[in-house]
């Protein structure tokens, strides 16, 4: 009987027991899958987890409450403008007048420093010969604005807060802004911190989803901050679609109502001048509305152009022309504001798919009467203001969702390996001028600046400045290698 029960045990038991520690096994996998990942996955992003853990251990050095830590580097009156997502003019073209290498230096790119992140793609802010960067500090568990300077990326100041973000496809993605002596970020949990642009002193804070019911945003926010007039103009959703903060008191000077309950995306807001009339237009989770500048009154809506999951911000082709793009099998649109009967009215003028234009993640820039950015197939296209794609880069050149800027005439965009590529914005052809490559990547999808010949990209973990002003010696480059 005895043997009979050892062989029970040993048939019927033990796989049991193996079968039932599978499940618990299986079980806390899963649990531990959902805390430390947040599911659908963000595009292009398949390799960004080999060989990491996905957790965070606690430290010894978590913060408990802000610091302000000052660093040996002192700040530097210098040149430079690239005061906030997109540029000075919220269009991703330099207005300086600087000549930019169309050739590469003989000895390669000249590299003037570089310097480590946490993972993120938030790309810079530059401004007094300064440049600002919201960094995630995983050992402190804390949000930094970061400030270093633009000669040699020395660091200034740092201002922390504790927060707990957990990877998820990094931390950070916002740039700053910075005007009249303020710098304002917007952290991935909705975080808002106004500091001194000089020194990083704190002036005020405003937790979004505290005090305006904000919801964070799939992958964390990636709406980038506006200054104005003094004012910090933010796009909370929630119980407030948009609002304007007075800088120097955190005072709030005006609230648009969200009658309709819209959410927060990862769009930023585009101030544009229609009729005479200074508005800010946004993305929402249910459409696209334009808010009064001075006042906060919503002027115009419409819900056909909408998506959860919006991140390029709208482009403005002037005369009240609007182009919207996104990933997600979106494609794009042009919508044309019209005055009828003293009322803004927002109208259709064509839309095209995914397969002629679309844009999962950078915003696409408009130059010289043209469109240019990279579409789902991840090619560099060219195409004008009737949805015509006037040329593709090819199978060859693909760019996946890395940045891109217009200096002087030309593109410099990355890749997702953090290879740097030079190409005349040219509607006529497609053209490589050159390319380098710049960082180690992968995934370098932060937004790039440029200014004062100097251009600042970054990857997921390395942020690097690089000359690209023309005079040095230059080498003819091989558009075969």
């Amino acid at each position: 009987m005895k043997g009979k029960s050892r062989d029970f045990v040993i048939r019927w038991g033990l796989p049991a027991l193996l079968a039932a520690g599978g499940v618990v096994l299986v079980w806390f996998w899963l649990w531990e899958f959902a805390t430390y990942a947040v599911l659908p996955r963000e595009p292009g992003a398949d390799k960004r987890d080999e060989g990491r853990t996905g957790q965070v251990e606690r430290s010894k050095e978590w913060l408990s409450e802000p610091l302000l830590e000052s660093f040996a580097a002192v700040p530097q009156d210098g040149a430079g403008s690239w005061p906030c997502f997109r540029g000075p003019n919220y269009d991703g073209v330099s207005p300086e007048d600087i000549k930019l290498l169309r050739q590469l230096p003989s000895g390669g790119l000249k590299k003037l420093w570089q310097l480590s992140l946490g993972e993120g793609y938030a790309g810079p802010a530059v401004w007094g010969g300064m440049v600002y960067v919201l960094d995630y500090d995983t050992a402190r568990q804390a949000d930094a604005v970061r400030c270093f300077r633009l000669s040699d990326g020395a660091e200034i100041w740092r201002y922390s807060y504790p927060v707990q973000v957990k990877r998820n496809h990094g931390m950070s993605r916002t740039v700053p802004a910075v005007a009249d002596g303020f710098v304002v970020s917007l952290g991935p949990k909705c975080n808002v911190v106004c500091l001194d642009a000089l020194s990083g002193k704190h002036i005020w804070s405003i937790d979004l989803v505290e005090r305006y019911g904000a919801e964070v945003p799939l992958w964390y926010a990636g709406q980038c901050p506006r200054i104005e007039d003094g004012r910090a103009i933010l796009a909370p959703g929630g119980d407030a679609l948009m609002i304007a903060v007075d800088c120097a008191s955190g005072d709030v000077v005006w609230e648009a109502k969200n009658p309709a309950g819209w959410k927060m995306t990862h769009s930023s807001i585009l101030p544009i001048t229609f009729g005479g009339r200074r508005m800010y237009v946004y993305c929402g989770s249910g459409g696209v509305a334009g808010v009064d500048a001075q006042t906060g009154e919503i002027v115009w809506s419409s819900d056909q152009w909408k998506l959860r999951t919006n991140i390029p911000a709208p482009v403005d082709l002037g005369d009240g022309r609007l182009f919207f793009s996104a990933g997600y099998n979106k494609g794009s649109m042009l919508m044309k504001l019209t005055e009828q009967q003293g009322q803004i009215v927002a109208k259709i003028e064509w839309a095209v798919g995914p397969e002629v234009f679309g844009s999962d993640q950078q915003t696409p820039i408009f130059y010289s009467g043209h469109l240019y950015g990279v579409r789902p197939d991840e090619q560099l296209v060219c195409m004008d203001t009737s949805g015509k794609i006037l040329w593709a880069s090819g199978g060859a050149n693909k760019y996946g969702l890395g940045g891109y800027v217009i200096g002087d005439g030309l593109i410099f965009v990355l890749n997702d390996d953090g290879e740097l590529s030079c190409i005349q914005a040219d509607s006529e052809r497609f053209a490589v001028l050159w390319r380098e490559k710049v960082l180690p990547g992968h995934e370098s999808w932060g937004p790039p600046a440029i200014t004062a010949g100097r251009l600042l990209v970054r990857d997921l973990t390395e942020m690097v400045c690089l000359d690209v002003s023309a005079g040095s010696s230059v080498v003819e480059w091989d558009s075969q290698k």
